[in-house]
């Protein structure tokens, strides 16, 4: 399902990477009192009462080298072209500023709902003296204290008030895949040659972001499925335009919203440290994962270049032993046609379900294999293991203590799991919890 996506913006040293810490309920950003200091954005999950939403914190706009054009512009194309609902931070100490009316008055032209906190309101004659706030144009402001975390509740209500709501039901019905990896190895035009390929397109469609275009096609045994494409991702080291910036942002948003994710790899120049990165957001989301090897058609072949190019795959990317690999080619079609059924096989792989009794049978099987590890003259005991969630598979096994759990016997545990059922490529996680 669709997140909606919220984001913070406001002149530097208003606390925004505070109120962003909050909301997310951990220390993502960096909170310094020094104007600056958040200079990327910083993309994170949140969630209120239930709603779920995905949260960015932007540098500060600033006044400061008489680049207010530029500067404006470069923040406020996170909150215009990616932002369903935009928070917009003043101080109440500082009250009204020049800066603060700029900020309000190009927010007001973006005709995107706007939520005007007021923070460092940290007692109740701050609280009550906000009224010239509403001089900016943007409704009842928020008094708010993100060193005390008060008023937060009463801001968030608003925000999830103004996300757009979800159908759940047509997000259920299809099978959604994002087209992912590093800038020139062929993304789009494996979508074209995928969607070129006798299928019958239902729609073309906007996505959540600006850059990202779903289009829903069926192939020919019906399966429906939502296709996404995404701007190439540059390690973040390297991306120094903005527009490369916010293509991250695009693709983690795109990443969030797929079932499955098919990672471009180029047979022609081979792996890359930014191919890794880029396999690594798509790992730590947990979605399925297929790895495609585009223009499979420019290398020479000999016996053995296949095997060798998934022998080098799977040393350098080891994390990810679950992932089916394809060579394919989108000039000139080759093995294409077996992109949507591998994607349908792994969406049904991550959703799969397995009885208690069956996962108690191999948890048996398994501890007899291979005893359990034994650490500081304390073994490890496992006792029961059960199915909590799906997408990825997640287990839970109760033990007498969750730090006996050595990672080298959870990955034992994993690996038992992927011989006895088949989780080709979905990852699968382990839960250790200490029977009650």
């Amino acid at each position: 399902m669709a997140l909606g996506t919220v984001a913070i913006v406001g002149r530097p040293n208003v606390g925004k990477s505070t109120i962003f810490n909050r909301i997310i309920n951990e220390r993502r950003s960096i909170v310094e009192d020094t104007p600056g200091v958040t200079r990327d954005r910083i993309y994170a999950h949140a969630e209120w009462l239930g709603h779920k939403f995905n949260l960015i914190d932007t540098g500060g706009i600033t006044l400061e080298q008489a680049k207010i054009e530029q500067e404006i512009k470069a923040q406020a194309e996170v909150a215009i072209d990616e932002a369903d609902v935009i928070i917009m931070l003043a101080e109440a100490t500082s009250g009204v500023t020049d800066l603060d009316e700029a900020i309000a008055q190009l927010l007001y032209r973006a005709h995107k709902p706007v939520i005007l906190g007021v923070n460092k309101a940290d007692n109740p004659e701050q609280r009550a003296d906000i009224y010239d706030f509403y001089s900016l144009g943007l409704g009842d402001p928020y008094p708010l204290s993100g060193a005390h975390g008060t008023g937060l509740g009463d801001l968030l209500d608003a925000v999830v008030a103004k996300l757009p709501k979800t159908d759940e039901n047509i997000d259920d019905k299809r099978i959604s895949f994002s087209v992912i990896g590093r800038p020139n190895v062929g993304k789009s035009s494996i979508v074209n040659a995928l969607l070129g390929q006798n299928r019958v397109i239902v729609a073309n469609q906007e996505g959540t972001t600006r850059d990202s275009i779903d289009t829903t096609f069926k192939t020919e045994d019906g399966t429906e499925f939502n296709l996404i494409d995404t701007a190439g991702i540059r390690r973040r080291g390297k991306v120094y335009e903005k527009t490369e910036k916010y293509s991250v942002l695009r693709a983690l948003s795109a990443i969030d919203r797929s079932d499955v994710v098919v990672l471009v790899l180029d047979a022609e120049t081979g792996i890359r440290e930014q191919d890794k990165h880029v396999a690594g957001l798509a790992h730590d989301a947990g979605k399925g994962l297929l790895i495609a090897v585009n223009k499979w058609d420019l290398p020479k072949k000999g016996p053995h270049t296949m095997h060798d190019f998934e022998t080098e795959i799977r040393a350098e990317f080891q994390y990810l032993d679950y992932a089916p690999i394809i060579f394919v080619s989108a000039k000139t079609k080759q093995r294409l046609q077996q992109i949507p059924k591998l994607v349908k096989q792994i969406n049904h792989n991550q959703r799969q379900r397995l009885q208690s009794s069956k996962l108690n049978d191999l948890l048996l099987d398994a501890t007899k294999l291979v005893p359990t590890p034994l650490i500081h003259g304390k073994r490890l005991r496992v006792y029961y293991m059960t199915q909590v969630s799906v997408a990825p598979p997640t287990f839970v096994v109760f033990v007498n203590d969750p730090d006996l759990m050595h990672f080298s016997y959870e990955r034992f545990l994993i690996n038992q799991l992927r011989q006895n059922f088949d989780f080709t490529g979905t990852p699968i996680k382990i839960i250790p919890r200490q029977r009650k």
